[in-house]
């Protein structure tokens, strides 16, 4: 079997899995988080997704700072919902800033160090997902969307990258972006109510 193709069929099956722990806001989603990346960073620097590679590298240190942040957060009853919460709007301008700023230097790089023919998608996505994994770690309902907007553009980059089977998995992760959203603003809800 060819490397390109396995590395897509271990990372579908690891995604598939990740994201089924995210969406019942599971812990153990950050171990799996950590061999993740490993898998999909090989398969990304084969495929010449520089950005994508060299975030997998930022996947695990940000899978160990979630894992740390959800292991000390206090404990209440309603484990699954204790923390889920909205984006504070002080926090929206400071998150567009910071997104503006990476991608533009993220694109900068690849454009004159790499040979990269994808730098404005790769850096976008990549940057997308540096602020969606931070809003998770913080259990911020928004990351939802964010995820989806990546996974949107993702389908399509992997698909003209020729990695079909990682651009199905982003698809699939597409739709469960918006499950994902509506299951963590009702378990929120649910918590204040319970109040």
């Amino acid at each position: 079997m060819e490397l390109k193709l396995f590395l897509q069929i271990v990372g579908v099956a690891l995604g598939l899995l990740y994201l089924y722990l995210e969406y019942k806001a599971d812990i153990r989603l950050w171990v799996v988080g950590l061999i993740m990346p490993c898998v999909h960073g090989l398969l990304y620097f084969k495929a010449g997704l520089y950005a994508d590679f060299s975030m997998q590298l930022y996947y695990i240190l940000a899978g160990l700072y979630g894992w740390i942040v959800w292991h000390n957060a206090p404990r209440k009853r309603d484990s699954s919902a204790r923390q889920i919460q909205h984006t504070p709007l002080r926090w929206v301008l400071p998150l567009i800033g910071v997104y503006l700023v990476a991608h533009g230097l993220i694109y900068l790089f690849l454009t004159h160090f790499t040979n990269s023919t994808v730098p404005f998608w790769d850096a976008l996505t990549t940057v997308l997902s540096v602020v969606a994994m931070w809003m998770l770690s913080r259990k911020l309902i928004e990351q939802w969307l964010v995820w989806g907007v990546v996974d949107l553009i993702t389908v399509g980059l992997y698909l003209y990258k020729e990695i079909p089977l990682t651009a199905a998995l982003y698809g699939l992760y597409t739709v469960l972006a918006v499950a994902g959203y509506l299951r963590w603003r009702k378990e929120a809800k649910q918590a204040i109510q319970g109040h």
